[in-house]
C-alpha cells in the first residue's frame, strides 16, 4: 500500500541527492496496487505520455460521500513513480476536492518540475488533465 501524500513530502524532505530521490520514487511505483491486465487497454491510456501510461478511476462510497480511487501503471519505473505520487495526492479525495487539488504545485514544491525532462513534465500534465477530466465526469453524472 502506498503511503498517504504526507509521509512521501516528508521523505522526499529527508533524502538531500536526486538519485536518492529517484530511487524512493521507483520504490513507490513498485508499492501501487497492481492494475489488472484486463485494464491496459487503449480507453484507460493516459494521451501525451511519452511512456504509456494507463489510469483507472473509480468513484467509490467512503462515509456517504463518494471518493476517488485510482489505479495504474507504467511501463517506465521512474514514470511509475510518478503514477504513484499522483494516486496518494488524489486518493480518498471527492471529485471536487480533486478539481482543486493543485498537482503541480505539489510537484514544484518538491523540486521534481526542475528535476524532470520535459517530456515527464509534459505526461505529469497529461495524467492530470486525465485525473480532472474523470473527477468532472463523475460530478457531472452525480
Amino acid at each position: 500500500m502506498l503511503p498517504s501524500i504526507d509521509e512521501i513530502v516528508s521523505n522526499f524532505e529527508l533524502l538531500d541527492d536526486w538519485e536518492e530521490r529517484y530511487r524512493y520514487l521507483i520504490e513507490l511505483g513498485r508499492q501501487m496496487e497492481p492494475l489488472p491486465d484486463e485494464a491496459h487497454t487503449d480507453a484507460n491510456k493516459v494521451r501525451g505520455c511519452a511512456s504509456q501510461v494507463w489510469l483507472v478511476t473509480k468513484l467509490e462510497p467512503a462515509g456517504g460521500r463518494p471518493v476517488m480511487h485510482l489505479v495504474g501503471d507504467s511501463d517506465a519505473h521512474i514514470v511509475r513513480g510518478l503514477v504513484a505520487l499522483l494516486i496518494s495526492l488524489y486518493r480518498g479525495k471527492t471529485p471536487s476536492e480533486a478539481l482543486s487539488t493543485d498537482a503541480l504545485a505539489l510537484f514544484k514544491e518538491l523540486g521534481l518540475s526542475e528535476h524532470l525532462t520535459p517530456q515527464r513534465s509534459n505526461g505529469v500534465r497529461s495524467m492530470v488533465e486525465r485525473i480532472r477530466h474523470d473527477a468532472q465526469t463523475a460530478l457531472a453524472a452525480s
